[in-house]
Order: C-alpha cells, then sequence, then structure tokens
C-alpha cells in the first residue's frame, strides 16, 4: 500500500533500547469528546503500517519496536525479492525514498530492490531519512522480520509488494515462514495474515496453502465481492473508498474457510476518521500512528 507516511520531529525520538517510546510533536491530535453512540460498537484491531511508521522509519526494525513499545500486536509488512532470491522487507520497487541507494551505488539508476543483491542492500542506511537518531538502520530481510516480531510476540500482516516483478514470490514467502516456524498451527491461526493487490497472487497463497488467511488488497464492485470470497477472507480498502453500506456487503459473505469476510481499512492517521471507520464497522484499521488510532476508537 502506498500511502504518504508521516514524518516524526527531529526532537522526536524511540528510546526503544529502554523500552520508552517520545512521541513527535506533529502526532495527531485525539478528537473531542463525542457523543456516545446509541448502538454498541466494537473496537476494531489496530495495525502498525510499516511497523509504527509514524514514530519510526518504515518497515525497520525500530519500526517493529516502535509498535511493540505502544502496546501494538499486528504489524503490517511489505515484501520484495533481491536479484539473488533473498526476501527483504520495503515498500517501493526502487531504493531512493528510504535508503542513501543514490549515494553508496551513484551508477546504479534507477535503483530497483530486483536489480541488487542481499549484500548490497545490507550496506545501506535505511532510518537517517526518517531522523537522525535511526542513523544506521538497515533494510531488514524477511526472516530478520520475523525473528524480531516472534520476540515481541507480535502478529504479521504480510504484503506480497509487485508479485508481477518476481515470478516465484508466494512460494518464495512460503518457504522462508515455514523455515522460521511461522506455519504452525498457532501462527496460522492466529498470527498471520498474507495480502496483496494481486489478485492473483493471493489466489496463488491460497492453493499452495489453504489453511493461511489471505487478504485482497482494493475496493471490488459488490457484484464481485462473491468471486474473491472464493479465494480470500479480508477485502482490505483505502478508507477513502468506502462507507458502512460497502463494509456491510463485505461481511454478508463467507471466506474460503467458512467465516464471514472482514475487512481492515488503510491508511488512517487522524482520530476522527478513525472514529467513522470504526463506525462504518470495519474489522481493523492500518494505521501509522496506531496509539492515535487505538485510543479514538476504544
Amino acid at each position: 500500500m502506498f500511502v504518504r507516511t508521516a514524518t516524526a520531529s527531529t526532537t522526536a525520538a524511540a528510546l526503544l533500547g529502554a523500552g520508552a517510546l517520545l512521541l513527535p510533536a506533529d502526532r495527531p491530535e485525539a478528537p473531542e469528546r463525542q457523543t456516545p453512540v446509541t448502538a454498541p460498537v466494537t473496537a476494531p484491531v489496530v495495525v502498525a503500517h510499516r511497523g509504527a511508521s509514524g514514530y519510526a522509519p518504515e518497515n525497520t526494525l525500530a519500526a517493529v519496536d516502535a509498535a511493540d513499545a505502544l502496546g501494538i500486536d499486528w504489524v503490517e509488512n511489505d515484501v520484495h525479492r533481491t536479484r539473488d532470491g533473498e526476501l527483504v522487507v520495503l515498500h517501493d520497487t526502487d531504493l531512493k525514498r528510504t535508503t542513501d541507494a543514490e549515494q553508496v551505488f551513484p551508477d546504479r539508476a534507477p535503483w530497483a530492490v530486483k536489480d541488487f543483491t542481499a549484500a548490497e542492500l545490507a550496506k545501506l542506511d535505511a532510518g537517517s531519512w526518517f531522523g537522525a537518531q535511526f542513523t544506521g538502520a538497515r533494510v531488514p530481510t524477511l526472516t530478520q522480520f520475523l525473528h524480531r516480531l516472534e520476540r515481541n510476540r507480535q502478529k504479521l500482516l504480510l504484503e506480497i509488494k509487485s508479485p508481477e516483478t518476481y515470478p516465484g514470490i508466494e512460494r518464495d514467502i512460503i518457504r522462508v515462514l515455514g523455515r522460521s516456524g511461522w506455519l504452525d498451527r498457532s501462527h496460522v491461526r492466529d498470527r498471520l495474515v498474507i495480502q496483496s493487490f494481486g489478485a492473483d497472487s493471493v489466489k496463488k497463497v491460497h492453493t499452495l496453502r489453504p489453511d493461511i488467511t489471505t487478504g485482497f488488497l482494493g475496493t471490488p464492485a459488490v457484484a464481485d465481492l462473491p468471486s474473491y470470497a472464493a479465494f480470500t477472507d479480508q477485502i482490505n480498502p483505502s478508507y477513502a473508498t468506502i462507507g458502512a453500506d460497502y463494509v456491510a456487503a463485505v461481511q454478508r459473505l463467507k471466506g474460503p474457510h467458512g467465516k464471514r469476510l472482514r475487512v481492515n481499512t488503510w491508511t488512517v492517521n487522524k482520530a476522527a476518521d478513525a472514529v467513522k471507520a470504526r463506525d462504518y464497522g470495519v474489522d481493523g484499521i492500518i494505521t501509522n500512528f496506531p496509539d492515535v488510532v487505538r485510543d479514538a476508537t476504544s
């Protein structure tokens, strides 16, 4: 999912090693106290988008730890594949925005992830663009990311980025998940969802491992929803594209595991929008500022 991430002020830092967090000055304000709604509402699950990316550089281990410091269980990430077949965690198809690749490898334009080896990516600084206190943060491999989540006892919403660029990446992801212990019954049942904007990619994951919970990123037409329900357990649309009627239409259907389809919407960073999304009936909210959304909707 591509959205513009909020950037922390340079005077704020995540003191993750000490287990505490300093919140940036531009943290979204909480809304004024709302009049209670007449019908009971359930607080949606809060998912830290690319980690707590409002407080630490996205898709880094620091962002995972920032989410953990805030008490957030679910973390979303993005997975690509390097030239030599390593799965790595970052959002863009190129390295320009969130690393110093242009400085370290000035002759390697357009700096596409697929054109670099894992060893070359390991040399890049993936943190200083966000704040000086994160200088030296690295692009993690998927294995490193999974190990950090495991250490923190967190859960993973994994997005397959640009699957058409990486033929066979679904099988590669499942292989790494298995090697890292993420395909046992407890992880598959409670701690793992794989999603993509590519319907064919989601179908492939479902075919390879029918037990894994899957999500389709987007807002299919209501008339098309039954065809998606054949292979995905979640419809995960942009917040700007939904309303209560659409959420209800999705949730009326059952997915391949016989459970009603769930809706996780993205990317909601303002408290007032989070309240609206909750009142639409969404099951989850994906956000750069998970504490803001949690406090607004609980």
